[in-house]
């Protein structure tokens, strides 16, 4: 019998442009129906094959600043002149019926999701080596080489930041980098913060 949890769990992954955790999170949901992934807000416009809702919630620059100034943002951030943020009533709504949240998020909006929100769970992302990120990147046939060598000297000032993080997972192959995000939700989910309801139900404490 596995006890209906009282609250969800906000789950927040990092790591660099490259490392794969898009195709990670694609595996992971697939296995983990309970998981909602947060779909960012941002003001840029949708690149081919992108759809609205699906990859972001696509609005104009005049809405994303009237959701700053109501609150409305767990956490936001203007990168290449565009702003991408979260949703914090979405989720809010979803941690308190008790589903699990998770979040694609650079370093600097998790560290704002750790200010506001400390109990969540921080994952950092990584791939078996540096040389491995730099035949990734070059291997998507998408950016130029002075894009690439911006993107791995940015993933070095990332790396900086895992010591912030609670769990560091390394993406060698897919299925084990799910397996050990896999381990870690279960991990959390026995938590006694997680099952004081279901002690305090079958228990009569």
């Amino acid at each position: 019998m596995t006890p209906k949890k009282q609250r969800g769990q906000l789950i927040v992954l990092s790591g660099p442009s490259g490392v794969g955790k898009s195709t990670v999170i694609a595996e992971l949901l697939g296995q983990r129906r309970d998981i909602y992934f947060s779909v960012s807000y941002t003001t840029r416009t949708p690149r081919v094959g992108e759809q609205d809702g699906v990859n972001y919630h696509f609005i104009t620059r005049q809405e994303f600043e009237r959701m700053i100034d109501g609150d409305e943002l767990l956490e936001y951030a203007q990168y290449v002149g565009n702003y991408y943020g979260t949703s914090l009533k979405v989720i809010q709504d979803k941690l308190a019926a008790g589903i699990d949240v998770l979040l694609d998020i650079e370093v600097q909006g998790a560290a704002k999701v750790r200010r506001r929100v400390p109990e969540a769970v921080f994952l950092f992302i990584i791939p078996p080596s540096f040389e491995e990120l730099s035949r990734r990147l070059h291997g998507r046939n998408t950016d130029g080489e002075e894009v690439i060598s911006g993107r791995l000297e940015k993933a070095r000032t990332e790396f900086k930041e895992i010591p912030n993080y609670d769990y560091l997972v390394i993406n060698d192959k897919v299925s084990h980098a799910v397996e050990e995000i896999e381990a870690i939700l279960t991990a959390c989910a026995c938590r006694v913060e997680n099952r004081e309801n279901f002690v305090k139900g079958v228990f009569s404490l």
